[in-house]
């Protein structure tokens, strides 16, 4: 459930007109409503109640600090996979015994920063690594609490490109190799093996991959402890589905109950790792009509509806061919045409939907890409020198913004031409 709904043929966010902000701030425009990012914190958190558990927001979902903030001052954790990240949950208030590292090409500043900062967890992803985050503790004169994210291979039934689980993905460490990284990490004198960590996708939306994922871990954890090796926590990673389209994915207590069940009497602090379940249905990019327009010369006219949202500002349907509801934010009794709702950009990738029913829109008008939450802003960028999009947080009856609008002076901040250049 989300809070975006329409009264009187307007759309709102919570209590404000998104008419309203998308006046005062402009468009292309981030609107996240803070009741639903709540509402999803808490109906995930609450589904593990009873038993030792830790859930740490994807980062990389939607990296705003007022975001992650929120999630913080509810218990939460944050899940990073890089240093600007740690730098983003740390400022955002994250206590740094919530945060665990993933990733699987961490530098050695990177590592520094994470020890320095004293993370619950750095999720170690190759043999190199291991002896890297060895080397770099050795150096600071501290031991580094590690994990192993060990690869299932089990196949998510999602998109090839975030699917993660697989032997064929470049991520963690296979569990037929794992069991001897784990062996050699015991003797490694600035290391303390505390937990194991796996994650098999994006978006699912079925229950088997996960508990398959589970079952293969389970019995890894029972091999280890009988070599003398105890773990203290369970990193499931995350990956639970939202509904863009027609997907019906399970509810998070309904994974939540899986989970547990499956667990039986397995004593390891469970870690949870959510991104897009939490924020995914808490955004929309607001947008306004540029142009319309009719191709001709082809078997049929081509209908364009042209907006100020690109590529840049929401990848998704460009990278993955993903799909997102588009309305209009005032609702009319136009019969609706077939379009396709593109942007500014110089691609033809450039495209949030193709072939779609929409209603007849006009220069001017405002649409809302829904589901927008995760995996928008955060993968933005300034592609054909675009600054980035404004983000907003409703509260309630009022709205604060939570990144500025980027200006031209900041497409340049750093850049320079160099002395001595002639002609």
């Amino acid at each position: 459930m989300h809070h975006f709904h329409f009264r009187n043929h307007e759309l709102y966010c919570e209590e404000v007109p998104v008419r309203d902000i998308a006046r005062q701030e402009g468009t292309p425009l981030y609107v996240y409503s803070e009741a639903t990012l709540t509402r999803h914190f808490q109906a995930f958190d609450s589904g593990f109640a009873g038993i030792g558990h830790l859930t740490c927001f994807a980062v990389k979902a939607c990296s705003n600090i007022a975001v992650l903030n929120l999630f913080a001052r509810r218990g939460g954790g944050a899940d990073i996979v890089s240093g600007g990240e740690l730098f983003r949950a740390l400022a955002a208030g994250v206590p740094a015994n919530r945060i665990i590292y993933s990733g699987v090409g961490k530098t050695a500043a990177e590592l520094r920063e994470a020890l320095r900062a004293g993370i619950l967890m750095i999720n170690v992803e190759s043999p190199q690594e291991l002896d890297r985050v060895q080397q770099v503790a050795a150096e600071l004169g501290v031991v580094a609490p590690v994990a192993f994210r060990v690869n299932p291979d089990v196949d998510p039934k999602t998109h090839a490109y975030i699917s993660t689980g697989l032997a064929k993905n470049k991520f963690g460490i296979p569990v037929t190799e794992a069991f001897a990284e784990y062996l050699r990490a015991r003797s490694m004198s600035n290391i303390s093996v505390q937990g194991i960590s796996c994650h098999i996708g994006s978006q699912l939306t079925q229950l088997d991959p996960f508990l398959e994922a589970l079952r293969k871990l389970k019995a890894f954890i029972v091999r280890l402890a009988g070599e003398g090796i105890g773990l203290r926590y369970l990193d499931l990673g995350g990956g639970v589905g939202i509904t863009y389209s027609d997907e019906q994915p399970p509810h998070p207590h309904e994974y939540a109950q899986a989970i547990k069940e499956e667990l039986g009497d397995l004593t390891c602090t469970l870690i949870l790792e959510p991104g897009r379940v939490i924020v995914g249905n808490a955004a929309i990019l607001v947008t306004e009509v540029q142009y319309t327009k009719v191709n001709t010369g082809g078997d049929k006219p081509k209908r364009f509806v042209i907006i100020d949202a690109a590529m840049n500002d929401l990848t998704r349907p460009s990278l993955y061919g993903a799909y997102h509801d588009i309305v209009p934010v005032t609702q009319t009794a136009s019969a609706p045409l077939q379009v396709d709702i593109v942007g500014p950009i110089c691609e033809t990738g450039d495209f949030m939907a193709r072939d779609r029913m929409l209603p007849l829109v006009e220069q001017g008008d405002l649409l809302a890409i829904m589901s927008s939450g995760a995996y928008g802003f955060s993968m933005s960028s300034n592609y054909n020198s675009r600054p980035r999009a404004a983000e907003v947080l409703v509260q309630g009856d009022r709205f604060q913004v939570i990144r500025s609008r980027e200006s031209y002076p900041d497409l340049i901040r750093g850049e320079v031409i160099p002395e001595g250049t002639g002609r």
